[in-house]
């Protein structure tokens, strides 16, 4: 049975476990009334290279030194983050089965110079569930609500910071570009996921171990 209505922060090309997350769900918010956290999802995600695991961020303006609303956190275009997160999956992905079919979605996500680092992470989640055919009604949140004791809040469980992320999780192999070096990744981008699987990616997000 599908959760009623979740609360997510908001992603940028998010994780895998973040989508599964999106598909159990029948409504989810994404706070936008936070304040911006630096070194999480928010602002970057993990693919695969030929080197090993590779983290691409969105350099943000003033997000790392103020608290400032996630909803008010603007790009920083001064740094040339958009031909390095484009090369980075080029390089990575063009091998992958389903790579051609999707890599020109991701592309235009990338270059067309959204403002607001909200307005980035939200096209490329509703762009996933498009291509993931995750039908889950996404909106943003109106007002912050405080964690909740005793109830997942899944805006910080899904972080590179949680330790324990990995447990709330049970993941499904799939074939990854770089099979013949490096045992399975779990947790990658959905990129990952959607380069090496297609349309059965939603067939491959990991199952939730833990209750709403």
């Amino acid at each position: 049975m599908k959760r009623e209505k979740i609360l997510l922060s908001t992603a940028y090309f998010p994780p895998v476990q973040y989508m599964s997350l999106l598909n159990e769900a029948v409504n989810v918010l994404i706070e936008r009334e936070e304040n911006y956290i630096k070194q999480t999802f928010r602002n970057r995600c993990c693919i695969l290279t030929a080197n090993g695991l590779m983290t691409l961020s969105v350099p943000v303006l003033e997000g790392s030194f103020h608290k400032r609303a996630i909803k008010n956190i603007r790009i920083d275009y001064s740094r040339r983050w958009q031909q390095i997160h484009l090369g980075s999956i080029y390089s990575s992905y063009k091998a992958a089965p389903f790579f051609d079919f999707f890599y020109e979605k991701v592309e235009k996500i990338i270059t067309k110079n959204h403002t607001f680092l909200l307005d980035l992470n939200m096209e490329s989640i509703l762009t996933l569930c498009e291509l993931m055919a995750i039908r889950a009604e996404v909106s943003y949140s109106d007002l912050f609500e405080p964690v909740k004791k005793n109830e997942p809040d899944w805006r910080y469980l899904i972080s590179p910071k949680n330790k324990e992320m990995d447990r709330m999780f049970r993941y499904k192999k799939y074939i990854q570009v770089f099979y013949d070096r490096f045992d399975f990744i779990p947790g990658l981008s959905s990129l990952d996921l959607l380069f090496n699987t297609g349309p059965d990616a939603v067939n491959f997000l990991p199952e939730i171990l833990i209750p709403e």
